[in-house]
């Protein structure tokens, strides 16, 4: 089993994202029951967009699910002030089966700023820290050392390619599989990282976007099987509203948004409440950046025929 790296939940501060673009989105839908019901937080973090609908809606109550216990450390804290009107479950949203129909269920797609920014974590190529990347490191799953060590040269490009969108997948795979053969691993994201932007030619290793942005988006969506996860919570979650209830999905990339856009055009179970994606204004994308990509979509569940 993989070291589990030592975990603590003290500066985790969820910013969230496109909260009022949430909320105004929310209050102009008087068709829906969500503001006296109950809100299933499936990417609970740290908390930050519950807290905030908790406190414009005293009647809601929350079932906030998050795998990673750090974020549910922190989740507690936040949420301490609502006493019983807020509840906790540590599950990936895709395993999670309710007890009760929800008004409100919002998934924030996005890795927080907390589990970037912690070097133990292993999500970031600006951070030295083990090549891990799992959002539960309890879970025993394959850390991102161990997946690319089990990939083909060939398995490993069009994994890069499919996540990462990536143009130069084939020369990064046969760039790290010849490091492993030499080296047995990496010594962590860092080194990882090196590599990666070596595949890149000089000048564009000075752009905007760090040239292994791509690759270490394709290794962690590989490892947490986000899109898998993605596909299964938009399956489910319908059938987790009560007719007229919202869901509302916050995505960070293509590959989420598509699906997103698809299900929610495609599932007769819903009926869209925006045709296009919500984004952050120029004053949420210059005080928080990563908010730059974030998309939010928002459907009804229509009634059960």
């Amino acid at each position: 089993m993989p070291d589990q790296p030592q975990l603590s939940s003290e500066g985790f501060v969820h910013v969230p994202v496109l909260a009022e673009p949430l909320l105004e989105a929310l209050a102009a839908s008087p068709e829906s029951p969500w503001e006296t019901g109950v809100f299933i937080d499936a990417t609970l973090g740290g908390a930050g967009h519950s807290s905030l609908l908790l406190d414009r809606y005293p009647q809601l109550q929350l079932i906030g699910l998050d795998q990673d216990p750090t974020a549910r450390a922190a989740a507690q804290v936040c949420l301490e002030p609502y006493g019983d009107r807020a509840r906790i479950v540590a599950t990936n949203f895709a395993d999670f089966k309710p007890d009760q129909p929800a008004d409100l269920v919002l998934a924030d797609l996005g890795v927080s700023s907390p589990q970037l920014d912690v070097a133990a974590r292993g999500f970031s190529f600006r951070l030295d820290g083990p090549l891990d990347m799992r959002m539960n490191p309890q879970g025993g799953t394959e850390t991102a050392a161990e997946l690319i060590a089990r990939l083909e040269e060939e398995a490993l490009a069009d994994l890069i390619y499919a996540y990462g969108e990536e143009r130069l997948s084939r020369r990064i795979a046969r760039r790290i599989k010849a490091d492993l053969a030499a080296e047995g691993a990496y010594a962590g994201t860092a080194a990882l990282a090196y590599a990666v932007a070596g595949c890149y030619p000089p000048k564009a290793r000075r752009g905007r976007i760090h040239p292994a942005t791509r690759t270490f988006q394709a290794l962690r969506i590989a490892v947490n099987d986000e899109l898998g996860v993605l596909d299964r919570l938009l399956q489910q979650a319908p059938d987790w509203l009560s007719p007229g209830g919202v869901l509302a999905i916050i995505s960070f990339h293509s590959l989420e948004d598509r699906r997103v856009k698809t299900s929610f055009l495609q599932d007769e179970r819903l009926q869209r409440i925006t045709r296009k994606p919500l984004v952050a204004d120029a004053a949420e994308q210059d005080a928080n950046p990563r908010s730059r990509s974030a998309k939010l979509r928002l459907a009804r569940r229509l009634p059960v025929s």
